[in-house]
C-alpha cells in the first residue's frame, strides 16, 4: 500500500512563488496578511492575488533598484493602503534586502492603520510607518517622497494620489486604477457632435473610464514623467487591470499640456485631477 503524502508546509509552498532567499522568514508575514492561512496553506483565491502582487513587484523592481542607486534612503507612500499589503510585500523583497529605504502607508480607517502598525512590528520592519489621513490631507514629514504607489484607489482617489507624487515630487509613480466614476457623471451632461460615444449608460460608463485614465496618463506627462500604460494582470482575474507607470525625467512637457488643454476642452468636461 502506498504511502500518504505528508502535506507539504508553507515553506514548501512558497518556494514555488515567493521571490526571496529565504521564504520561511515571510511566512508569519504572509499569515498576518492573510495570504497563508494558520496552517500555512495557501488557497486558489489567495493564489491567484499572490502572483498579480509579484507581478506587480517585478514591473516595479527595476525602476526602484534605480532609485536605490541614487538615494541612500527613498521613502515609498502607500496610498488608499488598506491593509498595505503591496507595501508589506515591497518591503519585505526589496527594500528590506537592500537595507535602504523607508514605506509610509496612508490610509483613511484607523482600525487598519492600527492592524499595520502591529504587523509591522511583528516582522521587524522597522523602517515601516502609517499615516491615519485621507490622501488629499496627508503630508510626510520630511517633505518628500521618492516614490508613490496607489493600488485600487478608488474613483478621484487616484487623482489625489497624483495630487500627492507632484506636491511630495516624486520621481516614480505606480497606479492601479479602480471604478472610475466622475467623467461618466460630467459627459452625461454634455451633448455635442462626441455625445454618440457615451449615450448609453453602459457604453458611457466605459467610456468614462478609459478617457480617465487617457487623462490621467496624458496630464502626468505634461508635468515631466515619462509614462507608461499597460495591462497588469489578465482579463479573467480582474477589468481592473490597466497599470499607469511613470518616471520623472524633466520639470515639465509643453507639448503633452496643449494636448491634455485640448482634449478637456473638446470633452467639455473638467477632472477633478485639475484640483488636485
Amino acid at each position: 500500500m502506498a504511502k500518504r503524502r505528508k502535506k507539504d508546509g508553507p515553506e514548501t509552498v512558497l518556494r514555488e512563488l515567493w521571490p526571496s532567499a529565504d521564504p520561511s522568514r515571510s511566512v508569519p508575514l504572509l499569515k498576518g496578511l492573510h495570504v497563508l492561512t494558520r496552517e500555512g496553506a495557501l488557497n486558489a483565491d489567495s493564489r491567484r492575488k499572490l502572483k498579480q502582487v509579484l507581478h506587480l513587484v517585478q514591473l516595479l523592481r527595476p525602476p526602484i533598484a534605480a532609485i536605490l542607486k541614487e538615494n541612500d534612503e527613498p521613502v515609498l507612500a502607500d496610498l488608499g493602503a488598506g491593509k498595505s499589503y503591496l507595501g508589506f510585500v515591497l518591503y519585505d523583497l526589496i527594500l528590506g534586502p537592500a537595507g535602504r529605504g523607508r514605506v509610509v502607508g496612508v490610509e483613511t480607517r484607523d482600525d487598519l492603520v492600527k492592524a499595520s502598525r502591529e504587523l509591522a512590528q511583528e516582522s521587524g520592519f522597522e523602517h515601516m510607518s502609517f499615516v491615519h489621513s485621507a490622501i488629499a490631507d496627508a503630508s510626510l514629514e520630511r517633505g518628500h517622497c521618492d516614490i508613490v504607489i496607489a493600488l485600487h484607489a478608488c474613483d478621484t482617489a487616484t487623482d489625489e494620489a497624483i495630487g500627492f507624487a507632484l506636491r511630495h515630487d516624486a520621481k516614480l509613480v505606480a497606479l492601479v486604477p479602480c471604478c472610475q466614476a466622475e467623467i461618466a457623471r460630467a459627459l452625461e451632461k454634455e451633448k455635442g457632435a462626441l455625445s454618440q460615444l457615451w449615450r448609453h449608460p453602459i457604453q458611457r460608463r466605459e467610456f468614462g473610464a478609459h478617457v480617465t485614465n487617457v487623462m490621467r496618463a496624458l496630464y502626468l506627462e505634461s508635468k515631466g514623467y515619462k509614462v507608461r500604460v499597460t495591462e497588469l494582470t489578465g482579463w479573467e482575474h480582474s477589468l481592473k487591470n490597466e497599470f499607469i507607470l511613470a518616471e520623472r525625467h524633466q520639470r515639465s512637457n509643453a507639448t503633452a499640456k496643449k494636448e491634455f488643454d485640448a482634449l478637456v476642452q473638446q470633452l467639455g468636461v473638467r477632472p477633478s485631477l485639475l484640483e488636485a
